[in-house]
């Protein structure tokens, strides 16, 4: 399989050289060359299969040969070894809960994968491999802890001073061997520009090999697929239209949605839910691109100005904004209805919901409220434990939830950063001299 750059279609990578350099060098980021629809029969018994034998069929479509089958099925059964159900909470709407891995977000999917998948190109290279991560919340614990003590490969997290919660942050500065947490004086959109600088830098690139572990790298994105797919398998009746709400911020979650549903998985219509930081919203009502600074909310990990896989997105329906809109709606909400959500799927369904998948929660009632009752599968994506946002949520419902032991255990560990300004140069000094 071949990889392109989304600023240019005219040089081809291939999948190693796409998930090792994780940017183009020309700033664009990596697409395949093709997405193959799944055999026919695959759909045909889509229920027979196991949640890692539909990872597998599609890795292989992405990854072409260069990983060897058995391999390839080796990492998928290890990286991805925690469920991610589907439970339904009436006849219309069901919880896609993706917080069953080891960091409580769904970002344990990708990281892990691409952990194992990186430890397995690694034993080519001739020097240490250095990953550079951006985080607004889970991606930096679940990236920590997917690499955590990957020999050859050290992992600088670059996260915003006092914008991501108290649980975040204990488990991704708690961690040592080839573990660095950054703490860096500026917001998520400052520590992405930073990494996204660090690569297209000549003179630090010629002095440490470096990739990223942010959803720019496409290996992040194709286990993302999978859950996608895994859903699908597990809807009971699929004669209904399926519509799935996507908590949105940096959009890598609804990108690999979209790649799902390229593949034939018959998925009417995704909604890219989104906080203030609107970005995507506003794209996708009015085709314009506005990038600006972002702005903290209660669901921290969608806090993005600036969101890379927009790229992705007008790459994919060759720039027809027409078309994206036939598959994909938005909105966004206050922190205000977040906290409205939270609370009326908790007194309606008695589940307990975190604020990103609260933002998802209205944003279908409102899509679905032109619809008859029950006439659709709807499904929100809940991207996290409601654990880690627990002052919220207890404020909210008006009780204390219990805190999973491994979230609990983090509390009492010492935080460990490497406290930075936002200027690349001291990015740059400190990457160096590390």
């Amino acid at each position: 399989m071949n990889y392109y750059s989304t600023r240019s279609k005219n040089n081809f990578v291939s999948f190693k050289t796409a998930v090792m350099e994780g940017l183009a060098k020309d700033g664009g980021l990596f697409m395949p060359e093709s997405i193959a629809s799944l055999p026919h029969s695959m759909m045909q018994e889509i229920e027979k299969y196991s949640f890692q034998e539909i990872g597998y069929e599609v890795s292989k479509n992405f990854i072409g040969g260069e990983i060897p089958n058995q391999k390839l099925l080796t990492i998928i059964e290890s990286a991805i070894d925690f469920p991610a159900p589907l439970v339904e909470l009436s006849d219309q709407l069901s919880v896609l809960e993706l917080f069953h891995g080891p960091t409580l977000a769904f970002k344990d999917f990708g990281a892990r994968f691409m952990a194992k998948t990186m430890e397995y190109f690694a034993g080519d290279l001739e020097k240490e491999l250095n990953i550079l991560v951006a985080t607004s919340g889970d991606t930096g614990s679940a990236v920590a802890y997917g690499f955590y003590g990957v020999e050859g490969i050290n992992v600088f997290i670059l996260y915003p001073k006092g914008k991501v919660s108290l649980i975040q942050e204990k488990q991704l500065t708690t961690l040592d061997k080839n573990i660095t947490a950054i703490e860096v004086n500026g917001t998520f959109d400052d520590c992405q520009r930073l990494v996204k600088d660090a690569f297209v830098d000549d003179e630090l690139k010629a002095k440490l090999n470096l990739s990223s572990a942010n959803s720019i790298n496409i290996a992040r994105l194709i286990p993302q697929t999978f859950y996608f797919i895994n859903a699908y398998r597990q809807i009971k009746d699929k004669t209904k239209p399926v519509v799935i709400s996507v908590p949105s911020g940096n959009l890598g979650n609804i990108t690999a949605g979209l790649f799902a549903k390229k593949m034939g998985i018959l998925i009417t219509k995704f909604i890219g839910a989104t906080n203030r930081n609107d970005v995507f919203t506003e794209f996708i009502n009015t085709n314009k691109i506005n990038p600006r600074s972002s702005v903290h909310t209660l669901s921290n990990a969608m806090d993005v100005g600036n969101p890379s896989n927009l790229e992705r997105i007008v790459d994919l329906y060759s720039e027809d904004a027409a078309n994206v809109r036939k598959d994909i709606s938005s909105s966004s909400w206050s922190d205000e209805l977040t906290k409205e959500g939270i609370r009326e799927v908790f007194e309606k369904y008695n589940y307990i919901i975190d604020p990103h998948g609260a933002v998802g929660y209205q944003a279908l009632k409102q899509f679905l409220s032109s619809y008859d009752a029950g006439s659709v599968n709807g499904i929100v994506v809940e991207t996290a434990h409601p654990a880690k946002f627990k002052s919220t949520v207890d404020e909210t419902i008006g009780r204390d939830i219990e805190i999973p032991e491994r979230l609990a255990s983090c509390l009492t560990k010492k935080k460990n950063t490497v406290l930075l300004g936002n200027d690349f140069k001291a990015l740059k000094d400190y990457l160096v001299n590390a």
